[in-house]
């Protein structure tokens, strides 16, 4: 079966967009997109994103399957180039936004008309059986906590924004050998649903560095749910103000944590690369 297929990236991290319209479940398996997301023998990937139809009146639903089959509540910079996608799919340059399902509840894209796509995206979720995390007494804010990580005590705070994150402060993202100890946050007991992981060095209050370990894709050059969990981290720990820059190896994200109705808006780019078929 071939597969038709558009790439598309947000600050470098890139997605297979897929237009699933026709049917409530993904034509393909979670082994097929492993398969698709290789970046020697297939298109390469950070994952593969579905287009499927809305539920409970939203316009889209969008799934997700990692590069490693693994199947995530939401992502940020995902979101961001299915919006751009639904848009070339319609070809209607009046649609602007829409409302999409996804496992982490309806999120909200718009196209700007500079071409940056802004996500509202909704409420962070900060209590410790919401990320789930059992650090802390399931009621509890998790905020900088302790956590024994390859023989080292971290100061961790974490905050779901539909799919959990740990975030920590460091002197210096560069130092963090995030190839070793990415994978060990990522599935330490006390979470378990596993983790991305955040490393955050605050540059200027309203700027901040950020490197990332994605759970099931490893490191990526941009997080969007990390963005937003980070400045959420940032306030909590009074580190930042409710608006920043974010900047990720692959660009720039702009995150605004509303003091009038709590929700978080992210504001970035999404860029079509190419489209084709691949044979599944």
């Amino acid at each position: 079966m071939a597969i038709e297929f558009t790439k598309y990236h947000g600050l470098g991290n890139d997605f297979i967009l897929i237009d699933n319209r026709s049917s409530s479940s993904p034509v393909i398996t979670p082994e097929q997109a492993v398969q698709l997301c290789d970046r020697h023998f297939g298109i390469g990937a950070d994952g593969v994103i579905f287009a499927l139809p809305g539920e409970n009146g939203t316009d889209y639903t969008m799934r997700i399957f990692n590069s490693d089959g693994s199947e995530p509540e939401m992502c940020g910079n995902g979101i961001r180039c299915l919006a751009a996608f639904l848009a070339e799919l319609e070809g209607d340059s009046r649609k602007h936004e829409y409302r999409i399902h996804t496992l982490a509840g309806v999120i909200t894209p718009e196209l700007m008309a500079n071409g940056q796509v802004k996500v509202d995206m909704g409420s962070p979720r900060l209590l410790a059986s919401e990320i789930p995390t059992t650090l802390c007494p399931a009621n509890e804010k998790v905020i900088n906590q302790p956590l024994e990580v390859a023989g080292k005590s971290w100061d961790v705070t974490c905050v779901s924004m539909g799919n959990p994150h740990c975030i920590t402060f460091v002197e210096d993202v560069a130092a963090i050998p995030l190839e070793s100890i990415g994978p060990v946050f990522e599935h330490h007991p006390v979470f378990p649903q596993r983790t991305n992981t955040e490393f955050i060095q605050v540059v200027r209050r309203d700027y901040l560095k950020m490197r990332v370990w994605e759970r099931g894709a490893g490191i990526t050059l941009a997080c969007g749910t990390g963005a937003c969990a980070s400045l959420v981290a940032g306030v909590l720990t009074g580190r930042c103000d409710r608006t920043a820059t974010v900047e990720l190896p692959g660009g720039c994200l702009q995150i605004e944590w509303s003091e009038i109705n709590q929700r978080i808006y992210m504001t970035g780019p999404a860029e079509r690369v190419f489209q084709g078929k691949y044979g599944v």
